[in-house]
């Protein structure tokens, strides 16, 4: 996929317990985890919705007039969004390994295959027994867990609400996991900012 685009983000943690996501396009999104396993988002362009981990490698972003698209964590604080959007998180990285994921970012967008594409469309019931898979990973239960080893889910956001990418990832669907839901919820962690 040689025509895939990347849009890079850092993340912040606020005094109340969000996450401010500055996107590298100038677009920025206010991020809170929910108790639901979701993590709720609005962007300084009037959207919002939510982002979901769905199995071991996707996610759903669901805006708030209904519509939805999927993103595929490629590790390394990468997602892959359905329309060629790559998000990277830049603010995961420092020093030396920085470089080399800055490096991964942008040649990594080359190496994208289709079978690293996220689906188009999922059915409630495909939906539902990655929900079930995500909820296993979590718990520690067992379960092959399908996708992918490289773990998490971005949640990155795009931002033009055109029909193809909904603007550009860097919002909602992040660039790292869901990490471990387990933890407390009186914060975030570093897998949290995906």
């Amino acid at each position: 996929m040689s025509n895939a685009r990347h849009l890079g983000y850092r993340d912040e943690l606020l005094a109340d317990g969000q996450v401010h996501r500055r996107y590298e396009d100038g677009r920025s999104e206010w991020r809170r985890r929910g108790t639901d396993r979701q993590i709720h988002w609005h962007d300084s362009l009037g959207r919002s919705g939510t982002d979901e981990p769905l199995g071991r490698d996707l996610v759903k972003r669901r805006y708030a007039d209904g519509t939805a698209e999927y993103g595929r964590d490629l590790g390394y604080g990468r997602t892959v969004w359905g329309g060629g959007l790559v998000t990277l998180n830049r603010s995961s990285f420092g020093g030396r390994l920085g470089v080399v994921v800055g490096a991964l970012g942008v040649a990594g967008v080359a190496a994208i295959t289709a079978a690293q594409l996220p689906p188009l469309a999922l059915s409630e019931v495909e939906e539902e027994e990655l929900r079930q898979q995500a909820r296993q990973q979590t718990s520690g239960g067992g379960g092959d867990g399908g996708g992918s080893s490289n773990g998490g889910g971005d949640i990155s956001a795009d931002g033009d609400g055109s029909g193809e990418h909904h603007g550009d990832p860097g919002s909602p669907g992040s660039t790292e996991d869901f990490g471990d839901w387990g933890d407390s919820d009186d914060g975030w962690d570093g897998d949290d900012f995906g």
